[in-house]
């Protein structure tokens, strides 16, 4: 099974949860045993992909400026790509550069995607049952790509996919040991770094600046 084969399925919840006007948004990015899994709320209208008028790939973020600022600090994304970003508008993406940017992704290894792949007109707040219509297709994603780590970004998101509380300034760095369909998986929990979480950015920085380290950790032993 491929993440492609979940698209109908996403499809489907869009016209139930989502705006009518607009197309969900998938994933992106290293699909075969990605380091990081990073996993965020759900997609809005900011996203240009979201347009039924776009003919390229449907994957978080394009289009927007800020959430490459977190990526790049964290050494995962070529300089040369996040200046294109910073300097040009949301408008003038086109097809071929999303494209190019995703490849950028793919080739640092990790994985973007939502819980919820419903697309938004804006940054609504959407009730947990919304987000549990998507957990069983989040956990079949994870299993398909089968990533080292997955970050889940903010206490929603922890506390769904964990099927626990999470307060994510009560468990920073903390290792989350998660089963799905009898694997073990490891999860953190991590601030949310955009919109209104913009303002704790350096702090999800640091815990993802260790989270890698502890990767590169394993590998280190592994080849040893």
């Amino acid at each position: 099974m491929k993440v492609e084969d979940l698209i109908p399925k996403y499809n489907k919840l869009q016209e139930k949860y989502g705006a009518k006007e607009l197309d969900s948004i998938y994933n992106g990015g290293d699909t075969e045993n990605p380091d990081i899994c990073f996993v965020f709320m759900n997609p809005t209208g900011r996203n240009i992909a979201s347009s039924k008028e776009w003919k390229g790939r449907k994957s978080p973020w394009i289009g927007t400026k800020n959430i490459w600022d977190l990526f790049y600090r964290l050494d995962l994304m070529d300089e040369e790509i996040y200046r294109i970003i910073k300097n040009i508008k949301p408008n003038e993406w086109t097809e071929d550069f999303a494209e190019e940017v995703y490849n950028d992704v793919k080739k640092h290894k990790y994985f973007i995607t939502n819980l919820g792949k419903c697309t938004q007109v804006d940054a609504r707040e959407l009730p947990n049952s919304v987000y549990k219509e998507y957990l069983n297709l989040l956990e079949k994603e994870i299993e398909i790509i089968n990533p080292k780590v997955i970050v889940l970004f903010g206490n929603q998101v922890s506390s769904i996919v964990l099927n626990e509380k999470i307060s994510v300034s009560k468990c920073r760095k903390k290792l989350f040991l998660h089963e799905i369909n009898s694997k073990e998986y490891k999860f953190y929990s991590v601030y949310y770094p955009v919109g209104n979480g913009r303002f704790n950015i350096d702090k999800a920085i640091e815990d993802i600046r260790y989270i890698k380290k502890q990767i590169n950790n394993k590998k280190t032993v592994t080849v040893n």
